[in-house]
């Protein structure tokens, strides 16, 4: 058994409040100096998931952080806001001839796959080590660079001009924000996000998720196990004898038989390595030899 302090706790974060402010909540229900952070920022408007990851899982954030999102989003046409959401300073466009569905539905499609998106002035996002929305409070100039990222589907749920109902699912870095803007600004109307919630992560499910009004004894028994931040990784279980060599930084051999398409994959693989019981033990890369190599170690107690 893992201890009490470590795991993976999803939330139904309320519009209104920070993922900082959830951190700050969370906190509570846990003794003092247990390490809390959530695995990526949700807006203030928006609701939904947020997993938050406590003690020694802290050093998992990265692999929550990479699975795909979906958010059912309600955009607002004919505006635009200087957040691109319905909490920022609202300029209505003039007399603009509301798009067609036909139209719309064309349009949403050429926003699937990778594409090139410039995240929010408002946003966490980084210009020379700096907040994007630090310097945009401040009334400096932001210039944010475009990025990759991912739409997996974008599906039109309804549609009665101003209002446009979707359902997005995309990967790591995607704003919706920057979607809405950016859908606007190709029809030609100007839109902005009204209201937002992310009702998944990978495979962590908002109807599954606890309230940040649940008390600690709630809190501590919906913590799941470390492993669950991992599910995309291949897996594998190693003997004791040659997980104590691998938690001492050594290269041990890949366990006969398991994991044989990870451990022949490109160095830059990772594998989730487990001890005889099933606890997670470790992350380590397989070399084209057959050898792991740690990269994360994990001690429980």
């Amino acid at each position: 058994m893992y201890s009490p302090c470590h795991g993976l706790l999803v939330l139904d974060k309320p519009g209104g409040m920070t993922s900082r402010d959830v951190v700050d909540r969370v906190q509570r229900w846990f003794p003092p100096r247990t390490r809390i952070g959530h695995t990526g920022t949700l807006d203030p408007l928006a609701s939904g998931v947020l997993v938050i990851c406590v003690g020694g899982a802290t050093r998992l954030t990265e692999y929550v952080q990479q699975l795909d999102k979906v958010y059912e989003v309600r955009m607002l046409l004919g505006g635009r806001s200087d957040t691109d959401d319905a909490d920022g300073q609202i300029e209505v466009s003039i007399q603009v001839a509301p798009p067609d569905r036909a139209a719309l539905a064309d349009c949403l499609q050429s926003f699937t796959g990778d594409i090139e998106q410039v995240p929010p002035v408002y946003s966490a996002a980084k210009v020379a080590g700096r907040r994007a929305y630090d310097l945009a409070r401040r009334g400096r100039e932001v210039d944010l660079q475009p990025r990759r990222v991912r739409v997996y589907a974008i599906d039109l749920l309804a549609y009665e001009y101003p209002r446009l109902d979707l359902r997005v699912r995309s990967g790591k870095g995607m704003y919706i924000r920057s979607l809405a803007r950016d859908l606007g600004d190709r029809l030609g109307c100007g839109a902005y996000v009204e209201t937002l919630r992310r009702t998944r992560v990978g495979p962590f499910e908002v109807s599954r998720a606890i309230s940040i009004e649940a008390d600690a004894a709630i809190a501590r028994n919906s913590l799941l196990p470390p492993e669950a931040a991992v599910t995309d990784l291949p897996h594998l279980q190693l003997a004791d004898a040659a997980l104590m060599r691998l938690r001492q930084g050594q290269a041990v051999p890949g366990a006969e038989g398991q994991a044989s398409q990870a451990l022949s994959a490109p160095s830059t693989t990772e594998v989730a390595v487990f001890d005889p019981v099933g606890k997670l033990a470790a992350i380590a890369v397989p070399t084209v030899d057959g050898l792991l190599v740690p990269a994360k170690v994990f001690n429980w107690e």
